[in-house]
């Protein structure tokens, strides 16, 4: 499951209203969104993304985020944020704030891709990054966000290494001074979708970000990439967390929530806790079950993983 998928799935716009789930009382007893566990917050503040709990909630988005309010979570992220107009921007924002949820991360548009990769160091480039950036710290203002994605781009195959980065991490400066006075922070994602791509290591990101010197650039470490990259994962995150400000995560292989695959994510999720984690550890995954059943076994697998 590719960020395309995600952006596809967060871009959903239809309104619908709040269903019930039509649950019988005993099966309320032994189910993972029953009144008993509804409205006790994880210890980690898990973020959800649109479209995990429409066959419940419906598929508009506010009604869905007053439902992940519900079950517990106190959290969301939304990749397609600058997709929606500003008003609903404005109004997710706003019922985050009075639900006391957070805002996690959206993407930067035009933050760097294959056609535009920052490591070619053409200013045409970071042209186009910075005013991504620029139309990113509106949209984060409006929605309370504090974390924006930045993927830098592809690898330049005529150029040195060495070169590459040093184009990165200027074009990275320029988008901190935008971020750095407004405390907005970018984080760069090191992925795992193609080798084409620049960023694919935490301890590479790691040094861009030394690099870089600023409080706005700093790590976005996916579990489910870096598991597919480099493995030892609490011992790269011990490595490198002084730069690391947000955690996504999904499960390896298939890309789905905790327990579906070969990571200990109780485990790791307890590592998190006593690191003193306070942020949003953001869902981006699929599910394996589709509808009802897939929202019940969603929450099952986060109450079991966070169960430490």
């Amino acid at each position: 499951m590719k960020r395309s998928d995600f952006l596809k799935n967060s871009s959903l716009l239809v309104g619908a209203s709040l269903f019930s789930n039509g649950l019988s009382a005993k099966d309320q007893s032994t189910n993972p969104m029953d009144s008993k566990s509804a409205n006790q917050p994880f210890k980690l503040n898990y973020g959800p993304h649109q479209g995990m709990f429409s066959a419940t909630a419906g598929k508009n988005f506010l009604d869905e985020i007053k439902y992940m309010h519900e079950l517990g979570f106190r959290g969301i992220e939304d990749n397609g944020m600058p997709g929606r107009s500003a008003d609903e921007q404005k109004k997710v924002g706003e019922l985050l704030a009075k639900l006391g949820m957070t805002m996690g991360v959206f993407v930067v548009p035009k933050g760097g891709n294959g056609a535009n990769s920052l490591a070619a160091g053409k200013q045409e480039f970071i042209d186009i990054f910075v005013k991504g950036c620029k139309e990113s710290l509106e949209i984060a203002k409006r929605c309370n966000a504090k974390h924006v994605t930045v993927v830098p781009g592809d690898y330049v195959r005529n150029l040195p290494i060495g070169v590459q980065t040093g184009n990165v991490v200027e074009g990275l400066r320029r988008g901190a001074e935008i971020f750095e006075p407004h405390g907005i922070t970018m984080v760069l994602e090191p992925l795992s979708d193609t080798p084409d791509l620049f960023l694919r290591f935490s301890d590479q990101t790691y040094e861009i970000c030394k690099a870089v010197n600023s409080p706005s650039c700093k790590i976005l470490y996916d579990v489910y990439h870096m598991q597919k990259n480099e493995g030892n994962l609490i011992q790269m995150m011990e490595n490198c967390w002084s730069e690391i400000a947000y955690i996504q995560v999904g499960d390896n292989p298939g890309r789905r929530e905790p327990t579906t695959g070969e990571i200990n994510y109780k485990n790791l999720f307890k590592w998190l806790y006593e690191k003193g984690y306070k942020g949003v550890v953001g869902m981006e995954h699929g599910m394996s079950k589709s509808g009802k059943e897939g929202e019940e076994a969603l929450v099952k697998a986060y109450r079991e993983v966070d169960s430490f």
